[in-house]
């Protein structure tokens, strides 16, 4: 970064981001719109490629944005500038190519070619060879990520320097909350930028995917970020699986380095007693659900992924 030469970024680079990210409204911190942007589109172009191609380019701020969810509570959102939603895209057109040739089929989240609609496809069609599912949900799970294990995983799968820089100056963005005050960030990344997804996901492919395959292959799941589905044969193998339920959930809270913090409850589902963990912290957004789908020989009972 220091040895005076240009990153090899073009303006043309730059151009094709801003024709992807242009359909998107929120403005940022700086109040600037699309059509504010849009208005004087030669200079603000030229001087957003100024800056990263110098390695000069610093993310101002991320607004904060509560979003009410349907069944309760807020999902925290965060809306970059324009300027730094289009050199996010810059990034992500470089990084995108590499990384997703190395992510699970079962993942389906924020990928080129895959939808959510495909993962409740394949969900069903395991339902039925598959007579029990558990449905996992990661509580804020954006705002939790580690940032040095992150850093770690981009490391491994990119060698170019101003891929990394920039990377690293996103994770440690401050935030602007509706207040108006702005805090630090030592862990996560905002849900809302461009580049987050596919650094979510990389994350994740260790976090779990890899973990799963490694540890347990013989059961399959879809994954759509953090919103996972996993399938079991039988009642008896559900049972037997409240070890790796617990196992999912201590290696999760080793990948990030945090200190397991949990209580058990016995609580009735399908007509039985079953074994849930209940974390605090950083932690699923709530327990592990069993679902009976009806399996094999019979129709899939209605799914919901």
């Amino acid at each position: 970064m220091n040895s005076g030469k240009p990153l090899p970024i073009t303006k043309r680079m730059v151009w094709e981001a801003y024709k992807l990210v242009k359909k998107g409204k929120a403005a940022g911190v700086d109040g600037q719109s699309l059509e504010d942007f849009a208005g004087d589109l030669e200079n603000h172009r030229y001087r957003l490629w100024n800056r990263l191609v110098s390695g000069s380019y610093f993310p101002p701020p991320v607004r904060r944005v509560e979003i009410p969810k349907a069944g309760g509570g807020i999902r925290p959102l965060g809306i970059p500038t324009v300027a730094d939603r289009i050199a996010q895209m810059v990034v992500k057109r470089c990084l995108e190519p590499v990384l997703d040739g190395e992510f699970d089929p079962d993942s389906y989240g924020y990928r080129p070619g895959k939808s959510a609609h495909q993962a409740i496809e394949q969900a069903r069609k395991r339902c039925w060879q598959h007579d029990w599912v558990v449905d996992l949900d990661i509580k804020s799970f954006f705002d939790t990520i580690d940032h040095e294990l992150l850093m770690r995983a981009v490391y491994r799968h990119t060698k170019a320097d101003w891929i990394r820089l920039y990377i690293e100056r996103w994770l440690k963005a401050p935030v602007e909350m509706p207040d108006g005050s702005v805090r630090a960030r030592t862990t996560g990344r905002s849900q809302g930028g461009v580049v987050s997804p596919i650094l979510a996901n990389l994350f994740l492919h260790y976090v779990f995917d890899v973990w799963m395959k490694g540890s347990y292959p013989h059961i399959p799941f879809e994954r759509y970020a953090d919103d996972i589905i996993c399938h079991c044969r039988t009642r008896k193998r559900r049972n037997s699986n409240r070890r790796w339920n617990d196992g999912l959930l201590t290696a999760i809270y080793c990948c990030i380095r945090r200190r397991l913090k949990w209580s058990t409850a016995l609580t009735a589902i399908d007509g039985g007693p079953t074994r849930r963990s209940i974390l605090t912290s950083w932690a699923l957004a709530s327990a592990p659900v069993w679902r009976r789908t009806g399996g094999a020989g019979s129709s899939p009972a209605s799914f919901r992924a």
